[in-house]
């Protein structure tokens, strides 16, 4: 856990979310600037700022957070698809410093993912 991240905040319960799911590993909750009318967020409960910075150690936990990524988005409404997004670092535009992965859909397509340059 750090004390300055905003992310660990949440799991501690010092800052409310609107939770989509949590066991002991992992959290899932609602993005409060949803980008899609579906958008939650899955995060590890153990703090690691990037996914750059995954181990070996953290296989399990990243597993579990992609196997229940389908499973969550159906709950939620995503019956036709979803996008999956990790943004890594300063250059992946990371803007919380929790490893956390996107989960964007709803019932139409969504738009493109990047804007060529």
């Amino acid at each position: 856990m750090s004390t300055n991240c905003i992310f660990c905040k949440i799991i501690a319960g010092e800052i409310p979310s609107r939770k989509v799911y949590e066991d002991e590993d992992i959290l899932a909750f609602h993005d409060i600037n949803p980008a899609a009318p579906v958008h939650f967020l899955i995060i590890p409960k153990k703090h690691i700022p990037t996914l750059a910075d995954a181990t070996p150690e953290d296989i399990p936990v990243l597993g579990k957070i992609m196997a229940m990524a389908g499973k969550l988005a159906k709950q939620e409404g995503c019956d036709d698809g979803f996008r999956t997004i990790v943004n890594t670092g300063r250059v992946g535009c990371q803007e919380v410093y929790h490893l956390h992965v996107h989960i964007l859909g709803g019932t139409q397509p969504l738009g493109p993912m990047l804007v060529k340059h």
